[in-house]
C-alpha cells in the first residue's frame, strides 16, 4: 500500500512481485517467502533509476524477538506491533530478510481447553477424510465428508510452556498449501483419546471440562493449520497427567 508520505508498506509477506511507482519512477518489490508457515521473509526492491522513499514493513504483534537485516549486513530489533521503516535511495536490486519468530502459545478456551496457536496461525487435529457423494453429478455434486479415524483426543500439554510439548516438523508446500495435503507445516503433540465424549447429531458432542483422565495408550498426534482442514478439532480437552 502506499503511505501519506509518498513511500510503501508491506502488510503481509506472502509470496508476490508487485510493480507499481513512485513519484513517476517504476518499482518492483518482490517478495520470496514460505509466509504464513514460515518465519524468514526475502524482500528484493529495484527501482527504474535512482530514487529516495520509505519503505514501511509491519512487524506482527506475535512476532517477539523479530529483526531485520539489511543490505550492509546489519542487524536491527524490530518492535512488534509497529511498522520498521526503511529510508534510502533505492536503485539496483537490494536485499532486505525479515525473521519473524513463531512462537507456539496455549490459549485457553472454553472448559478450559486449550487451543494452540503458532506465529499468526491456529493449528487443528489432522484427520483422515471420507468423501460420500450424495446428490448431483460433478462438478455439481452435494458431498458429505467424514472422520475416517478416531478424532475425540485430548493433548498433554504444559499449558506455560507449549514449546515443551511440541514438536515442529516442516515439509516441502503442497500445490495447495491449504490443504490437508499441502500443509508444509505440522506440530506434533500427544494425547490421549477420551471415549465419552462423542458425536452427537453429526459433530462433536459437548466438550468436556478439563483436566480429564483417560486409560487409552498416549498417541503420537499430528496438528496443522486451520485453514488447511475441511474436518476439524481445535479446542481439546487437557489431561490431568
Amino acid at each position: 500500500m502506499r503511505t501519506q508520505d509518498k513511500g510503501l508498506a508491506a502488510l503481509t509477506y506472502a509470496p508476490c512481485t508487485i510493480a507499481t511507482q513512485v513519484l513517476g519512477i517504476p518499482v518492483q518489490i518482490q517478495v520470496d517467502s514460505n509466509y504464513p508457515f514460515s518465519e524468514t521473509v526475502h524482500i528484493v526492491v529495484s527501482t527504474e533509476c535512482p530514487i529516495r522513499f520509505p519503505l514501511l514493513l509491519r512487524v506482527p504483534t506475535w512476532a517477539e524477538g523479530a529483526h531485520i537485516i539489511l543490505e550492509d549486513d546489519r542487524k536491527e530489533p524490530m518492535q512488534p506491533g509497529t511498522y520498521y521503516r526503511v529510508e534510502q535511495e533505492w536503485h539496483r536490486p537490494t536485499l532486505i530478510c525479515l525473521h519473524l519468530p513463531m512462537q507456539i502459545h496455549a490459549q485457553t478456551r472454553y472448559h478450559a481447553s486449550v487451543s494452540v496457536e503458532r506465529g499468526p496461525l491456529v493449528y487443528a487435529l489432522k484427520i483422515e477424510e471420507e468423501w460420500k457423494q450424495i446428490r448431483g453429478e460433478p462438478p455439481h455434486a452435494d458431498w458429505e465428508v467424514h472422520p475416517k479415524v478416531p478424532w475425540n483426543y485430548a493433548l498433554k500439554m504444559e499449558r506455560a510452556d507449549p514449546e515443551h510439548s511440541c514438536r515442529v516438523i516442516f515439509h516441502s508446500p503442497g500445490a495447495v498449501p491449504f490443504s490437508p495435503e499441502g500443509a508444509s507445516v505440522h506440530l506434533r503433540v500427544k494425547g490421549r483419546r477420551i471415549p465419552s465424549w462423542t458425536l452427537e447429531h453429526n459433530a462433536a458432542g459437548p466438550l468436556p471440562v478439563s483436566p480429564v483422565s483417560s486409560a487409552q495408550p498416549i498417541e503420537d498426534l499430528t496438528l496443522i493449520p486451520y485453514g488447511c482442514t475441511n474436518l476439524r478439532v481445535t479446542e481439546f480437552p487437557v489431561l490431568d497427567e
